[in-house]
């Protein structure tokens, strides 16, 4: 889960600030600290005769920017799985990422035998206007051939700037010969909130990711869009999915908490030093008018996902139903390097409103119900297909006491109807099925330890 970078550049400066005034002196007046600098510099020393030996001596001449790129990520990812170095390339399509939209033709798209597939176009996007139809695939784009570059080159190559034209060549199911598709680039936004009608009253919302700056204001247009359409009166309650959702920005996983509560805390960090700690309240303000609501999670669902979980679950305003999440609790501040690119690094903890850190431990469902995997794919996968992974399974993870848990399933059946826990989601919501967990009865207040 990451920081917003507004934040980061507020803490930073201030963080700068004082580690200049608090560290400076002991460096002077303690001969430890002396000593300690000086074996770091020793150790800086021992690097540069490395990589100068490398240069000199190596069998193939090296790449420079290559090698230091290298050290530096060794650096990183020996401190925990979280903590990476972005180039200057990776740098910008998170930026473009968390801002929601960029120009483009509007498809989700994979690879496949070496050709782009159409997964989907996106509505009143230029490829839906353009026609292009879900399995089409694309072989040229412009003049060049798809063939032999990677799914990131030929999705860079689709994106540009707005108003810019590109031509596709498109293979399609029953097509005599390839159709060449001009299409005119435009502004595309991220998807990260889908909904849906549920049994005539349910509304479901599903959102993949807090990745971008547009997820709570996806959810509040969901929201109001089911309600117009089951009637305020009629709508039973609100399912919320958050089954393999990786996480994403800080503040919208605390906005979206937030649309939930009317009070209370939803979230603390806290960092290396006590005065860094930092917690975020709900403002007030239900926008669901007190539904019953049900959160969907699996192995899946990390970071920014349990942090609405769990908030949700402190403060009883949701029933929790799905299998243990992944119990990543940790937070990573974006730190731009000028033209170098930017370091994902992580800054602090979270910890739930009662004060629990589900680092390396997940959120435990209020209901528990596992999805197994069909046999015809357990086969397919075979031993993997029974093995959970979670943040304990991940080498250096940071640490959270003895009784560390291992994750669970994160499969999700493409069919609904294939979908156990939605099921029983739905069937909570009609009164169907009893369980003492639903619904939730809201705690007035909730104090952290």
């Amino acid at each position: 889960m990451m920081r917003r970078t507004s934040l980061f550049l507020f803490g930073v400066a201030a963080g700068a600030l004082v580690a200049v005034a608090a560290v400076q002196p002991r460096m002077i007046l303690g001969t430890a600290a002396e000593a300690a600098s000086s074996d770091t510099y020793k150790q800086l020393n021992l690097f540069g005769d490395v990589f100068e030996r490398v240069r000199a001596d190596y069998v193939e001449k090296p790449d420079d920017a290559k090698l230091i790129e290298s050290a530096i990520n060794g650096m990183l990812q020996s401190l925990d799985p979280h903590s990476s170095y972005m180039d200057a390339k990776n740098h910008r399509d998170m930026q473009v990422q968390t801002r929601g939209e960029f120009g483009g033709l509007g498809i989700e798209v994979i690879m496949e035998d070496g050709l782009v597939k159409v997964v989907t176009p996106m509505e009143d996007t230029p490829a839906s206007r353009a026609g292009i139809l879900s399995g089409d695939l694309i072989a040229k784009l412009d003049n060049d051939q798809v063939q032999g570059m990677t799914l990131n080159e030929a999705v860079d190559k689709m994106r540009g700037p707005v108003n810019t034209p590109i031509t596709l060549t498109i293979l399609r199911k029953g097509a005599e010969k390839p159709i060449e598709v001009k299409l005119v680039r435009d502004t595309i936004k991220i998807q990260t909130v889908r909904s849906r009608i549920e049994q005539d009253d349910i509304a479901y919302i599903r959102l993949n990711s807090f990745t971008n700056e547009q997820t709570y204001e996806g959810l509040k247009k969901a929201v109001d869009d089911l309600t117009a359409k089951i009637g305020p009166d009629k709508i039973k309650g609100y399912i919320i999915d958050l089954r393999n959702n990786p996480g994403g920005l800080l503040d919208q996983a605390v906005a979206v908490s937030d649309a939930f509560l009317d009070r209370g805390e939803i979230v603390s960090t806290r960092g290396r030093n006590p005065e860094e700690t930092q917690r975020f309240n709900a403002r007030g303000g239900d926008i669901t008018k007190g539904r019953p609501v049900i959160v969907l999670v699996n192995g899946g669902s990390a970071s920014a996902s349990e942090i609405v979980a769990g908030a949700l679950q402190d403060h009883k305003r949701a029933t929790v139903l799905g299998s243990r999440s992944f119990g990543k609790a940790s937070v990573q501040t974006i730190i731009p390097l000028g033209q170098q690119g930017a370091l994902r690094l992580t800054t602090a903890r979270y910890y739930t409103p009662s004060g629990r850190s589900i680092q390396a431990k997940g959120i435990e469902p209020d209901i528990v119900l596992v999805q197994d995997l069909p046999e015809e794919m357990k086969q397919k996968l075979g031993v993997s297909a029974d093995t959970t992974r979670g943040e304990a399974s991940l080498k250096g993870h940071l640490k959270n006491g003895d009784d560390e848990q291992t994750g669970s399933p994160s499969y999700v059946p493409p069919d609904p109807k294939d979908d156990t826990q939605l099921k029983l989601a739905v069937e909570l919501m009609k009164g169907t099925v009893k369980n003492a967990a639903f619904p939730a009865t809201p705690n007035k207040e909730t104090k952290a330890n």
